[in-house]
């Protein structure tokens, strides 16, 4: 259960990465004077998905175990 659990994290995970990056990559497309605005959020909603990927397997499996 709990590897099935882990790999719905790694999943969203993915899916977290991609549309941040075709979502950043499109608006610096489309307004390129904004590219410095854009990779600064781009890469603080990275932070934020690693994070919660990062919680799901490290405390995950603690939870678990009880």
């Amino acid at each position: 259960m709990m590897m099935i659990g882990l790999g719905l994290a790694v999943l969203g995970a993915g899916i977290g990465f991609g549309l941040i990056g075709y979502s950043a990559m499109s608006g610096m497309a489309r307004q390129p004077e904004a590219l410095g605005k854009l990779q600064t959020v781009m890469l603080i909603a990275f932070a934020f998905v690693e994070l919660t990927f990062l919680l799901t397997l490290f405390v995950a499996p603690g939870s678990f175990n009880k």
